[in-house]
């Protein structure tokens, strides 16, 4: 539990004590705002910088955003391997473990942020965003743009070391709307529902492939969007709602009805799904976290190749 003392920042000195604030929670926050709120007692700010983002725990503990706790996203549980495909969402008790270590319950607003690098390293935030909206936690949001958004301006302060905060029960409540599985997928193709593959193209058109997927190409009748068209040149801030509908046009995939977005094991399609459903407003999008890893393991799945070299 947050105490009411002064803590020493990098850059100055910020008191904080207890609050009960109740927060209506938006899928994005800014930068002013988490100066102001950061370090709330409602609060939880995660920090998930890590390797694919050329981040680590020592990043964390050299600098971090104000009273901002590490999370592991790669070796943490926010993932697990099922049947041989990795990045699968673990089982609801170990994931109630996990957030309630981290100081969390079902009253806490939960901010998580990035490094800010690229649309890959923003896929940690969204994906962790999404693990919280399938437990029934609506009380969470990114920061957009990440640490670099926030560390653009020299003058914010940062904070060093590390916290471990009180543990906490949460208790999960699964949304399985937001969900896809392999059989969603099945369905799915053929019968109007949206597969959109979020894939880099030459992923997409079966030149290349994850080291994990045993076939090239894509799932049949999926239209592509690259994770990488969705941020502003390829980084780690959101573009706006406008020009992403622009962008959607120009994939020709349609901006509403039901959508499955898939990627090699759901971390680029999470930020498609959070585009559709968070941004766009899409409340029909669902996930398929077992992705083309899953799919092409499976010798009787059909699979579109559009370039085979």
């Amino acid at each position: 539990m947050y105490m009411n003392i002064t803590k020493k920042i990098m850059g100055g000195l910020v008191l904080f004590g207890f609050s009960s604030i109740t927060w209506g929670a938006t899928p994005l926050v800014d930068v002013d705002w988490m100066k102001a709120n950061s370090c709330n007692a409602d609060v939880r700010v995660l920090d998930l910088r890590n390797p694919l983002d050329g981040g680590s725990k020592t990043d964390y503990l050299r600098a971090h955003i104000p009273c901002a706790v590490h999370t592991d996203y790669l070796k943490g549980g926010w993932r697990t391997e099922v049947n041989k495909i990795p990045g699968q969402l673990p089982p609801t008790d170990k994931l109630e473990k996990l957030i309630g270590d981290l100081g969390i319950d079902n009253q806490t607003h939960v901010v998580v942020y990035h490094a800010g690098k690229n649309a890959l390293d923003l896929g940690s935030a969204t994906r962790v965003y999404w693990t919280f909206k399938v437990l029934g936690h609506e009380n969470v949001s990114i920061l957009d743009g990440g640490l670099a958004a926030y560390t653009a301006d020299k003058k914010n302060p940062l904070e060093k070391g590390n916290i471990t905060p009180d543990p906490k029960a949460f208790k999960s409540k699964l949304n399985e709307a937001l969900l896809a599985t392999k059989d969603d997928v099945k369905v799915a193709s053929g019968n109007g529902i949206t597969l959109i593959d979020n894939r880099p193209t030459h992923q997409y058109r079966g030149i290349n492939r994850h080291p994990k997927s045993k076939r090239n190409g894509t799932i049949p009748q999926a239209s592509s969007l690259p994770e990488s068209w969705l941020t502003v040149n390829g980084g780690g801030k959101f573009r706006d709602v406008e020009t992403l509908k622009k962008l959607y046009q120009i994939a020709n995939v349609p901006a509403e009805g039901e959508f499955i977005n898939f990627c090699n094991t759901g971390h680029w399609a999470s930020v498609g799904w959070f585009v559709g459903s968070e941004l766009m407003g899409n409340k029909k999008s669902r996930l398929y976290d077992g992705s083309m890893v899953e799919w092409s393991s499976d010798e009787t799945l059909p699979m579109t190749e559009e370039i085979k070299l």
